[in-house]
């Protein structure tokens, strides 16, 4: 009998509450064996950790006294969203998942990941910046939903009603 192959499902994370929603929200939709069925997808988790230089965003006297120690921060803050993200998944008893970590611009790391892995859906989550701070801080989801080769669901937490 022949056995098809596994799209890829590509899923951004970072450490924020909004990446750690549409980790759960594809879990529970996608991936979760109480559903009853065996996923379509391969799981593929990915995290673009920051270079140090462009944390830091400046140079000059004093730069590169600062940098190892940015590197050795975002080195921790990448380990514990890796964590939490296996956690995560350990949780909805999805075992089946792949966890990468790159360095660089997430809209970039992102997009090359689709493409290395041939994904058909990437997902990541919308932190909800207004048109003005999206300007300013730049939507790694609208950047990957214009450049990523392949579909691109943004994930969005419900607002909380008063």
């Amino acid at each position: 009998m022949a056995t098809l192959e596994k799209q890829v499902m590509v899923v951004g994370i970072d450490d924020s509450e909004h990446s750690t929603y549409a980790l759960e929200w594809t879990l529970d939709h996608f991936f979760t064996p109480s559903l009853g069925f065996n996923s379509l997808f391969k799981l593929v988790v990915v995290y673009a950790k920051p270079s140090a230089s462009s944390a830091v965003g400046f140079a000059g006297p004093g730069a590169a006294e600062v940098l190892p120690f940015v590197e050795s921060d975002l080195k921790k803050i990448a380990a514990r969203v890796i964590e939490k993200a296996k956690g995560t998944c350990i949780s909805k008893s999805v075992s089946d998942v792949v966890f990468e970590l790159v360095e660089g611009d997430a809209r970039n790391v992102l997009c090359e990941a689709v493409d290395k892995h041939n994904a058909s859906i990437l997902v990541v989550g919308s932190h909800g910046y207004g048109a003005i701070k999206r300007a300013v801080l730049g939507s790694v989801s609208d950047y990957c939903a214009h450049h990523a080769h392949c579909t691109v669901m943004i994930v969005k937490r419900p607002k909380i009603k008063q």
